[in-house]
């Protein structure tokens, strides 16, 4: 029902979210850096750390911070990012953790700071010469980077590059997603509310509820979506890497779904005509393969 309620807003603002170190957070982390020579008792240093970074904010946009939709994103982004900075183990073999593809010969704190986000990959759509069959192809999430410079300040700004390491964990993360996904609910549940967005842009896009006669009243206005505490923070959490003296400190990242732009791809095939032709032939109601 979010994803059907949101397909036409998503046109303009996608369906986003992400958690990120406040600009303050970052200022006071790296005036903590600066005072470091080494990393004395791990631990202790690491508790001064995140004391420093402070919490980060969950930012979500496109559907509301209430629905499982938007838990759904934050769920799978907090895990992304926990898989990533050794926080926890990941549920398959061959994923290894960012902090081991780092090279040992940086230290300290750096200006450029790793972001990943997850983000639908598709080919493009498959419709009948009618339009009124249509098939999702392709595997529906891929990982994404790109570095981010620190400004004095504390904020955060896109330069449009990515680092070799973030680049190598970012293709791994998805190579391996269908494998993960099978294993971890939250990544299968994300490539699920991907679909459900794209099917409900293509709803839109394509005027099909007035093409197939129907209104489908409850699940666009009248059904009650059920609501969950809103996300608004999580507490910074950081690791280190035994490897030289470097060390990283943390990441920023989200999920971003912009399904008006994936419905915008598509291919024809004649193949999917008697796939209609069945479900024709079967009667009225709901069919869904």
């Amino acid at each position: 029902m979010v994803a059907l309620r949101s397909g036409r807003t998503s046109a303009q603002t996608g369906m986003t979210c992400s958690i990120d170190p406040t600009a303050e957070g970052i200022k006071q982390l790296r005036s903590l850096t600066r005072q470091l020579r080494t990393i004395g008792n791990p631990q202790e240093t690491l508790a001064m750390i995140e004391a420093a970074l402070g919490p980060q904010m969950v930012s979500i946009s496109g559907v509301p911070a209430s629905t499982h939709f938007a838990r759904v994103m934050v769920a799978a982004d907090f895990r992304m990012k926990r898989l990533a900075m050794n926080l926890e183990q990941p549920p398959i073999a061959g994923l290894p953790n960012y902090l081991s593809l780092v090279p040992a010969t940086r230290t300290g704190m750096q200006n450029m700071l790793p972001r990943w986000w997850l983000a639908p990959q598709y080919e493009p759509l498959l419709t009948d010469p009618d339009g009124l069959s249509w098939e999702l192809r392709g595997q529906g999430v891929q990982c994404l980077t790109e570095e981010e410079f620190v400004q004095q300040d504390g904020t955060r700004q896109a330069t449009g590059r990515a680092g070799a390491a973030a680049t190598k964990w970012a293709n791994n993360m998805t190579a391996r997603f269908d494998e993960l996904a099978a294993k971890d609910s939250v990544f299968g549940q994300l490539r699920n509310v991907m679909d459900l967005a794209v099917v409900a842009a293509l709803i839109e896009k394509e005027d099909l509820r007035s093409r197939a006669g129907v209104d489908l009243p409850y699940l666009t206005h009248d059904g009650t979506v059920m609501q969950f505490c809103e996300p608004t923070r999580v507490n910074s959490q950081t690791s280190f890497l035994k490897k030289g003296q470097n060390w990283v400190i943390s990441a920023s990242g989200g999920v971003q779904i912009y399904p008006w732009e994936i419905a915008d791809k598509r291919a024809t095939a004649e193949s999917l005509v008697p796939v209609r032709a069945e479900a024709l032939r079967q009667g009225p109601g709901w069919w869904w393969n």
